[in-house]
């Protein structure tokens, strides 16, 4: 769990949260390749109750890799959004009234998020995030959620916005994806505290990757090996959206999910 130092509580501040390191006894195991965690029954702080959902991730054999490592970086697209309000045309990056946002269980799910990754104490280093609203409200989500276990953490969290990371090609966008390469390919680990965790947009994902990503799934990426993708990460109940997967509003998938992410998780890019 997250640890803060008794001087800082007893001072009312608080210092930079240390995370132990996530636990692979406390894994499930879906399939072969495939694993879970979760909260803890009985937890004093948040139980089943509250949050109905868990970390989903594969393979369960890079486990390691994936969360054992400060310079992984973890490339998120932002968290689910409405689809019955898409963007205008030529909509300006924080131009909220006018741009697809977070849905209302987009943002309860994001704050899920936050809190399975805190119980399960997967922190980060630093976050980079997009100007567009629905990432910005991503960021602040997960913090939320962040927050519900230890108040502060998150505040603390050095957070820093990218032009270079907005959607690829809109009018106030990323021309290419250069930027948010050279962004992944220079992450070393930093000082230690965690990996990157950069919010972006679907098409820049699949631009740099080739992988097709949910709504708030992550792709593990190694910079030291090309930046290959190591995994993935989602909630449990991600589900792929009516903007850039084959399905029909309301389609509800099966556990074992069409994302090329999942499908083609083991691929080297």
């Amino acid at each position: 769990m997250l640890r803060i130092t008794a001087t800082a509580a007893l001072l009312g501040l608080m210092t930079t949260a240390s995370f132990a390191a996530p636990d692979r006894d406390d894994v499930t195991e879906i399939s072969d390749s495939v694993g879970e965690m979760s909260t803890a029954l009985g937890d004093p702080e948040i139980g089943r109750s509250e949050i109905d959902n868990a970390i989903r991730f594969e393979p369960i054999q890079n486990f390691g890799e994936m969360f054992l490592r400060d310079d992984v970086v973890f490339l998120m697209r932002h968290g689910p959004t409405d689809w019955s309000k898409l963007d205008e045309k030529d909509v300006a990056p924080d131009d909220c009234e006018n741009q697809r946002i977070l849905s209302d269980e987009g943002r309860a799910d994001m704050r899920d998020l936050g809190s399975l990754l805190a119980h399960n104490d997967i922190g980060f280093g630093q976050v980079v995030v997009s100007e567009w609203c629905r990432n910005q409200q991503t960021v602040s989500a997960l913090g939320e959620g962040y927050e519900r276990l230890e108040p502060g953490v998150w505040g603390n969290l050095a957070v820093k916005t990218r032009d270079n990371l907005n959607l690829l090609l809109s009018l106030q966008g990323a021309r290419t994806v250069s930027g948010l390469e050279d962004l992944v390919s220079s992450w070393d680990g930093g000082d230690g505290k965690g990996p990157l965790l950069v919010v972006t947009h679907f098409t820049n994902i699949q631009e740099l990757t080739e992988f097709s990503v949910y709504e708030g799934e992550i792709l593990v990426l190694d910079p030291k090996r090309d930046n290959r993708v190591l995994g993935y990460v989602r909630l449990r109940n991600a589900k792929p959206d009516v903007g850039h997967f084959d399905v029909e509003p309301g389609e509800t998938p099966a556990d074992s999910a069409t994302s090329e992410a999942s499908a083609s998780v083991s691929r080297t890019n």
